[in-house]
């Protein structure tokens, strides 16, 4: 069986049938998405939050307890008593990683989560996975279980940045709107499977499937920097992973960034 046949798994910890989530029906009219159990193990945090008066003040909470809950910064004395910081995986880390390179091990990992919460399966890391039993699916498998970045409950910290990024978007950015329009730049269709069998769509309206995790950006002048094939689609909120202004302290600062899930989207392609 290919991965182009199979859009995802038969099930997710969303609640939402992944053939559906998967679909621009879906996008069309997005339905509320929550990770399974992260607000009734997380309650203080939640309850926290709700306490905030600003945006700022709520990541502050926010990044507060994941360093507090999952010992970010904590330090170990080696055999000569100096304070070394013993490495943990983390949710920065693996954002750095991915603003680097995309198909690193660390978009591994974040490929893996979006497939294990969303149902949904990666189409591409380093080269196309066409097929399950493939030298490339399984260095991807190989990669999103690596024990370098997929310790310390990283799939948890990734469920709290995704509920923490929907809690923001309702409370503080985009109350009572439910898509914000996102661009990509890119130059050639390898990390893209075009749908209706088109080898290179005209400009005008189009059905792609986009990765299960990928990468918009909020201005389109920003996208032209990254490609002379510029894809514009409606995304809804209930998809963004995260975003720029999400948090004061991150690694993707500079591009206006929006990772999303994916799956198969409409879109508009223009060319510079």
């Amino acid at each position: 069986m290919t991965t182009a046949a199979l859009r995802g798994h038969s099930a997710n910890l969303v609640g939402v049938p992944t053939g559906l989530l998967a679909s621009p029906a879906f996008n069309d009219t997005p339905l509320s998405l929550h990770i399974r159990g992260v607000h009734e193990s997380h309650a203080r945090l939640f309850d926290l939050l709700a306490t905030a008066g600003s945006h700022a003040e709520a990541a502050d909470y926010f990044q507060g307890y994941m360093d507090a809950t999952f010992c970010l910064q904590q330090t170990h004395p080696d055999a000569a008593g100096t304070r070394v910081r013993r490495f943990r995986a983390s949710y920065l880390r693996l954002l750095k990683g991915w603003g680097y390179d995309s198909n690193s091990r660390e978009g591994a990992v974040l490929k893996g989560w979006a497939e294990s919460r969303f149902g949904l399966f990666p189409t591409f890391h380093k080269i196309p996975l066409a097929r399950f039993a493939s030298e490339a699916w399984s260095r991807y498998v190989e990669e999103k279980m690596s024990s370098r970045f997929s310790n310390n409950d990283i799939h948890t910290q990734l469920d709290l940045l995704y509920e923490f990024c929907q809690w923001s978007l309702v409370r503080w950015f985009r109350p009572w709107r439910h898509h914000i329009t996102l661009y990509r730049g890119v130059n050639d269709f390898r990390e893209i499977t075009l749908l209706r069998g088109q080898s290179r769509p005209r400009s005008g309206p189009a059905r792609v499937r986009l990765n299960n995790v990928v990468s918009f950006t909020a201005q389109r002048s920003i996208a032209c920097e990254f490609g002379d094939t510029i894809l514009e689609t409606q995304v809804p909120t209930v998809k963004i992973l995260f975003f720029n202004d999400l948090l004061p302290r991150h690694p993707l600062k500079g591009e206006a960034e929006y990772l999303v899930i994916g799956g198969d989207y409409r879109v508009t392609v223009s060319y510079l």
